[in-house]
């Protein structure tokens, strides 16, 4: 059918029909990609978008489908605005631009900050991280490789999935997300909130100081190491707030 056809039959329509196309049509150009992160690492199409940008190499084909989970090992997550830099999302053949709602979400999926955008942050959070995990940093220098590596090896599995760890609740720092009734949960405030794309939902009732209790966790170990040591992550409002660094704060302006 040729063009002139489809306007003609357009035409042709009665109000109402024409009124269901057109709201189907702005519908099919609204439709979000698959693009945002939630604290398994997963990929979805829902409208929010979030705090953050992350970044884990050209995930899309040329039609903006997302075809692998990522490309490297350097997963990052960046400010939504830089030195003016101006990008179309899901530009052909560029990296796939991913949305996390809040900090703590893009941390449980397995990003770290970036060291060109947030460098304040990243070195913030290097230093903690060669502190908290002697283990991977005895006698050498720790670099952003050295970190995407570990990091790597503990989120992720071969040809997509979430890899998740069992430690008890009560020795958990705040910032941690984990799975519990199947649905991931943030322990802040002393409470777990139930995550959603949008924000928090009212906490839950369980102790998380009485111990003896193991859940499957979503953070990877050694960033919840980096959170036992005191480093924050930002969360999202909806769970409240505690102080965040100076240096996030200047990173999220």
């Amino acid at each position: 059918m040729t063009a002139n056809n489809c306007a003609t039959s357009f035409r042709h329509l009665s109000f109402r029909q024409r009124a269901v196309m057109n709201a189907l049509a702005r519908r099919l150009i609204a439709m979000p990609l698959q693009n945002r992160v939630d604290p398994y690492g997963s990929l979805h199409a829902v409208a929010e978008r979030g705090a953050w940008m992350g970044n884990r190499g050209v995930l899309h084909d040329e039609n903006g489908r997302i075809v692998v989970p990522w490309r490297l090992k350097r997963w990052i997550t960046c400010v939504l605005s830089f030195r003016g830099r101006q990008r179309k999302v899901f530009a052909p053949r560029r990296y796939s631009e991913l949305f996390f709602l809040d900090e703590a979400t893009s941390f449980s999926a397995g990003h770290r900050p970036c060291a060109e955008c947030r460098r304040e942050r990243y070195d913030e959070f290097r230093a903690s991280w060669i502190e908290a995990n002697s283990n991977h940093a005895a006698g050498r220098r720790v670099g952003a490789d050295d970190i995407d590596s570990v990091l790597h090896a503990q989120r992720a599995i071969r040809g997509g999935g979430k890899k998740t760890w069992q430690a008890d609740v009560a020795e958990l720092p705040p910032g941690t997300l984990i799975e519990h009734r199947g649905r991931p949960h943030l322990i802040w405030n002393g409470q777990p909130w139930p995550w959603t794309f949008a924000g928090y939902e009212n906490p839950v009732a369980m102790n998380l100081a009485a111990g003896g209790v193991d859940v499957a966790v979503l953070t990877p170990p050694s960033i919840v190491r980096v959170f036992q040591s005191g480093f924050r992550p930002q969360v999202h409002a909806s769970a409240g707030n505690d102080a965040p660094s100076r240096s996030m704060l200047r990173t999220t302006c």
